[in-house]
């Protein structure tokens, strides 16, 4: 028993050095590279918490595929100015309109996911215009990576004084009249003014003429000017207006009144019952954005919302302040796309 110990203790520490020969193995060198090897570990693990507590470490930019002076754009500015002064760097608001925002919504698909880089979206680039388009760059579910929902805007009916025509009923007693002949402007195919009329015909069995422009403002502009007779408009874009007689609120799009205009009733009240149309407006980051950069922009979103002159100013201007969670902005967006999809179909909404 003594020798057979003996021997096998004796091949073991024969192995270990023979081992030791062949792999120039040295306890210390072993050691060092072993620390060295836990250290970098350690090192890698700690970047994601590194970046998110020192960002964001230079300006940001937010792409907004509206043109600039249109409802959503002059509202956003203020949202985003507030989150510069909280989180202590510059938001550069960088229009790029075109198209209906489809323009925009491209180019954004190849922006960096380094958390610089964010996007204003209504839902009509993500829900409206993929659904009256054949070929679009851009999917509104898979494409990008929700933040967080910012506000809901309510929509008026309105038209220039000129147009014979006080109030719904008559305006579709006018177009059933001279089908075809009464025009409307919108911010271009796919866009809400769009969409708006489109299901406001559809439900009132009337034929109109659209004509798109290559944005909201100068189409709301050229009905001011009396060039086109009437559109859906945001109604915070068109109040002064109003107040003002250069232009006549024919009806309030969404299920209740205006703040804004309380005196004018909506579409529903007006003999189109069950007429409903509102928009959003949300932040959405390039695909593939680190988790915890998402976290941060939401969180931030949030904090803006919260701010009393925020809330005031956007209340001013018909907007419903409305955050989300990016969870809850993902499920919103999917089902607005769906929706819209029925909706244009059940419609006739014709398809480009």
């Amino acid at each position: 028993m003594f020798v057979a110990s003996y021997d096998s203790a004796h091949t073991l520490g024969f192995n270990k050095r023979l081992f030791r020969i062949r792999n120039n193995y040295k306890p210390e060198t072993t050691m060092y590279f072993r620390t060295k090897w836990l250290f970098c570990v350690a090192l890698a693990c700690s970047l994601p918490l590194a970046h998110a507590q020192t960002y964001p470490a230079r300006p940001l930019t937010m792409m907004m595929p509206l043109a600039a002076g249109s409802s959503l754009d002059v509202a956003i500015r203020v949202v985003t100015q507030k989150m510069s002064e909280n989180m202590g760097q510059q938001i550069v608001v960088d229009n790029q309109p075109g198209a209906a925002g489809m323009i925009g919504a491209e180019r954004f698909t190849h922006a960096a996911p380094d958390g610089y880089t964010f996007a204003m979206f209504n839902d009509s680039v993500l829900t409206m215009v993929p659904n009256l388009r054949k070929k679009v760059a851009y999917d509104a579910v898979k494409s990008f990576a929700p933040i967080s929902l910012v506000a809901n805007n309510s929509w008026m009916l309105v038209a220039h004084p000129s147009l014979p025509a006080k109030n719904v009923a008559e305006l579709i007693a006018l177009a059933k009249a001279k089908p075809g002949e009464v025009n409307y402007s919108s911010g271009g195919v796919g866009s809400p003014q769009h969409i708006a009329m489109a299901m406001f015909a559809a439900k009132a069995g009337i034929k109109l003429t659209h004509v798109p422009y290559k944005g909201t403002t100068q189409a709301t502009v050229d009905v001011i000017a009396g060039q086109i007779p009437m559109m859906f408009s945001g109604t915070n874009a068109i109040t002064a207006q109003v107040k003002d007689g250069k232009l006549r609120a024919l009806a309030a799009g969404g299920a209740q009144r205006s703040p804004l205009l309380p005196n004018v009733p909506t579409v529903s009240e007006s003999g189109l019952p069950g007429f409903e149309f509102a928009t959003w407006g949300a932040f959405f980051a390039p695909l593939n954005t680190p988790a915890e950069i998402i976290a941060r922009l939401n969180a931030e979103t949030a904090k803006a919302l919260s701010a009393p002159d925020v809330r005031e100013k956007l209340g001013a201007q018909g907007l419903e302040v409305a955050p989300s969670t990016p969870e809850q902005l993902g499920a919103m967006t999917k089902a607005r796309f769906e929706q819209m999809r029925d909706l244009i179909k059940s419609a006739g909404i014709p398809v480009e």
